[in-house]
């Protein structure tokens, strides 16, 4: 017998097309898991930073007013942070039993942490006080809605503790 070498070509298991569609598959799959996973998991939080955006975003004009009379105005409320929390402060040329409002904290971070108050004011205490045993270190976004007079004004403060 002759010793004939025969030219055999092994295919491969797996050609090109199905490696592709594999490799999609497989990246598919990836990505699916980490979406059911920041879905579930509640960690993760993903809520909306304003509830009724679109209402809020329809009175965008009103808020912009609001903070314009609040520019325009020569003194005006400060907020500074205390031993015993966060104090605001109105000037002594406004009669604060006429200034009516709202004073609003916003935590960036947590939800469950954001809390409104009323403004309260006297006359004989022209600054209001939010205690420190409300309040957790980090950022805090603070909205004051006031009206004086018959005029609207907001004041947006950002502070640190």
């Amino acid at each position: 017998m002759e010793n004939n070498p025969i030219n055999v070509t092994k295919k491969p298991l797996i050609n090109w097309g199905t490696g592709i569609v594999i490799a999609i598959a497989l990246f598919m799959s990836f990505i699916l898991y980490f979406v059911i996973k920041v879905q579930s998991n509640s960690k993760y939080d993903n809520e909306l930073v304003v509830e009724e955006y679109y209402k809020q975003d329809a009175r965008f004009q009103e808020e912009i007013d609001q903070l314009q009379n609040n520019h325009d105005l020569p003194n005006k409320p400060s907020f500074t942070k205390t031993a015993k929390g966060i104090t605001v402060i109105f000037p002594s040329e406004f009669d604060v039993s006429k200034v009516k409002g709202k004073l609003s904290l916003y935590r960036p971070s947590n939800k469950k942490l954001d809390f409104e108050i009323p403004l309260s004011l006297s006359d004989s205490n022209p600054s209001l006080l939010i205690p420190k045993l409300n309040l957790v270190g980090g950022r805090w976004d603070i909205t004051m809605q006031w009206q004086y007079e018959g005029k609207l004004y907001m004041t947006k403060e950002i502070l640190y503790l």
